[in-house]
């Protein structure tokens, strides 16, 4: 009889940790997703008075497209991680 006074006593210790355990990870991993997906503060590299027209997802990419002040548009290729620039199209030059 003591033997399984103890062994029950063992696994709801187990019990305890394991929820603990499993409410320490969910946590973490709610914390973390949130962080990943905002952009860091970052410029464009546009001119002043440059206006974003739109903005939409693209294959793993952000485009935006913006109107510069001397009347070209032009679509920015952004990386989420970083918020940098890595392609321009521009329609003609």
């Amino acid at each position: 009889m003591a033997a399984l006074k103890w062994l029950v006593g063992v696994m709801g210790v187990l019990i305890v940790l394991g929820t603990v355990g499993l409410v320490v990870v969910l946590v973490q991993r709610m914390g973390g997703a949130a962080g990943e997906a905002a952009l860091p503060p970052a410029s464009l590299g546009q001119p002043a008075g440059t206006r974003m027209l739109s903005v939409a997802a693209a294959e793993g990419r952000i485009a935006v497209l913006v109107a510069r002040p001397d009347g070209t548009e032009r679509l920015l290729l952004l990386e989420p991680r970083r918020g940098r620039v890595v392609g321009e199209l521009r329609a003609a030059e």
